[in-house]
């Protein structure tokens, strides 16, 4: 994420001109993908999932996770001093927000391949919404990259929650 924010500069680069000529296609409303009224609803419901099986570390890590995302954004953004349109846009804080979010959804599920799935497609329909109007593409990567990183630190906190209901598998033969 650090090398991206650094390589891609203060400017756009050509992936992300070809991203924005986007802009006024039937991409655009993809970026209400990442609407934060959204994701606090979906985080939500994973807090009362998550109580309700009383997984209390995954529970904490939904409730913190997108916080420290969000942090890590806010320090980040004036690093790169990427503008656009005014505003400072690298790494994407909705994206890195929606990743985390998505990232907590799969947890949950017990990463379940067809959650996995379903969330990496709506993530990637709402980097090209996010890319295509008020970010840069490659912010939306950056994004993704910083969420993953966040998702990651947080399944190896809440791993005891994510393990304690396995079952060993057995092995014909």
């Amino acid at each position: 994420m650090l090398l991206l924010g650094w390589a891609v500069g203060a400017s756009s680069t050509g992936l992300d001109d070809w991203f924005q000529s986007l802009g006024h296609t039937p991409v655009r409303p993809l970026n209400k993908l990442a609407d934060p009224r959204l994701l606090i609803i979906v985080l939500a419901g994973l807090l009362l999932v998550g109580a309700w099986q009383r997984r209390w570390r995954l529970v904490a890590m939904t409730a913190l996770a997108p916080l420290i995302g969000l942090a890590f954004v806010r320090v980040l953004k004036p690093i790169f001093g990427r503008d656009k349109s005014g505003g400072l846009a690298y790494p994407s804080g909705h994206i890195t927000t929606m990743t985390i979010v998505l990232g907590l959804v799969v947890l949950v599920a017990g990463a379940a391949w067809w959650m996995v799935t379903v969330a990496l497609v709506v993530l990637a329909l709402a980097a090209v919404g996010v890319g295509s109007t008020f970010h840069y593409f490659t912010d939306t990567v950056g994004g993704l990259l910083l969420g993953s990183a966040i998702v990651s630190a947080a399944a190896l906190v809440a791993r005891r929650d994510l393990t304690r209901n396995a079952r060993p598998r057995s092995f014909p033969g």
